[in-house]
């Protein structure tokens, strides 16, 4: 026998409901610390490909070049963070009722018989951790397998995560 939707929606409604401004601000903070930690591997992988003990001692000696690719690496991750931070600095965050369904902004709960986990899908950034409101939140995005999942479900409707076969089924508990 399915549990009622309208019995879980009204456990979750005495959760205090998130901010999703000050849901922004902690993703952005996060990815500004990321934004640094990439940067610190950047220069350092550029410093180590250009350093003088990095030239090729025969034409077998490839850690320079190697050094030039993971300093181009590096590179790429510092651009796509700011791409991120950008993102969510202009990202328009959509209000939920009870009954609509998962979409881009959305902050859902899912529950299974022993633990509640709390997703928060955005464009960008997923695997993202943060901690909330006393909730940690993982940030998923649309097209991630999870994401693909969820996007158009409601409350009361089961999913079968990936990698979440020995918990069986979970239920969308909430959404906002």
């Amino acid at each position: 026998m399915a549990p009622d939707k309208n019995k879980i929606s009204r456990f979750y409604q005495y959760l205090p409901t998130v901010k999703k401004s000050d849901l922004r601000e902690a993703i952005l903070s996060e990815l500004q610390l990321e934004l640094a930690r990439q940067t610190r591997a950047a220069q350092l992988a550029r410093d180590e490909a250009i350093s003088e003990e990095s030239q090729p001692e025969n034409k077998w000696d490839t850690h320079s070049q190697e050094a030039a690719y993971l300093a181009e690496g590096q590179a790429r991750q510092v651009i796509e963070v700011g791409q991120s931070i950008e993102l969510y600095r202009n990202l328009v965050l959509p209000d939920f009722a009870a009954n609509d369904p998962v979409a881009s902004g959305a902050v859902v709960s899912l529950t299974n018989r022993t633990a509640t986990t709390w997703y928060f899908v955005g464009p960008r950034a997923g695997g993202l951790e943060i901690d909330f409101g006393g909730r940690k939140l993982l940030v998923i995005t649309p097209q991630s397998p999870l994401g693909r999942q969820l996007v158009g479900k409601r409350v009361g409707d089961e999913i079968n995560p990936p990698g979440a076969a020995a918990h069986g089924a979970q239920r969308i508990a909430s959404v906002e």
